[in-house]
């Protein structure tokens, strides 16, 4: 609850607005959930190279998207990705806008459904979804890295080797199909 009383501007509210409570029946507990198995799962870490490729046609035609492993990105780094993803949410509302500022071309956003639904006009029964978002450019050089949050402390750091690795990754799957 921390976490989301720093990430979301909740201290104005006493309780979860009623626009934001799921109905029992849509709750994700009560939906139907996609299981894992159902998703195609790409060994890249194999060396059947044609087979590969047929896998990636094959899952991209029948179920236009594929989970891959083997990748080569390292589980530490996308641990630390992960947990630097979520110490920049976990800062306040205000800390946020700050980091997110600094681009004279505002392609650094950040986008919070608190600042925006609360006086909206609503259907009876009406639910929104309480989110919050952080988009910048990733370019693999370090063009404007220097607009990238310098808080947390590693963010640039890990978040341009994460970005590198992904590039790398998507470069590795394109060739494949190329």
């Amino acid at each position: 609850m921390k976490l989301l009383a720093n990430r979301l501007d909740i201290h104005r509210f006493s309780e979860v607005p009623k626009y934001y409570v799921q109905p029992a029946e849509s709750r994700a507990d009560k939906v139907m959930m996609v299981k894992n198995d159902s998703i195609p799962i790409i060994n890249l870490g194999g060396h059947d190279r044609a087979h590969i490729i047929n896998q990636i046609l094959k899952a991209s035609q029948e179920y236009g998207l594929f989970q891959v492993i083997n990748h080569g990105v390292s589980k530490k780094l996308m641990d630390e990705t992960m947990n630097v993803f979520k110490e920049f949410h976990g800062m306040p509302a205000e800390e946020k806008k700050i980091q997110c500022s600094k681009d004279p071309d505002g392609k650094f956003k950040v986008y919070t459904s608190t600042n925006y639904f609360p006086n909206k006009t609503r259907k009876d029964g009406q639910v929104e979804c309480w989110k919050d978002t952080f988009l910048h450019p990733c370019p693999t050089s370090a063009e404007n890295m220097n607009y990238w949050p310098d808080k947390p402390h590693k963010y640039r750091e890990i978040v341009g080797e994460y970005t590198r690795e992904l590039h790398a990754l998507t470069h590795k799957i394109l060739e494949m199909l190329g």
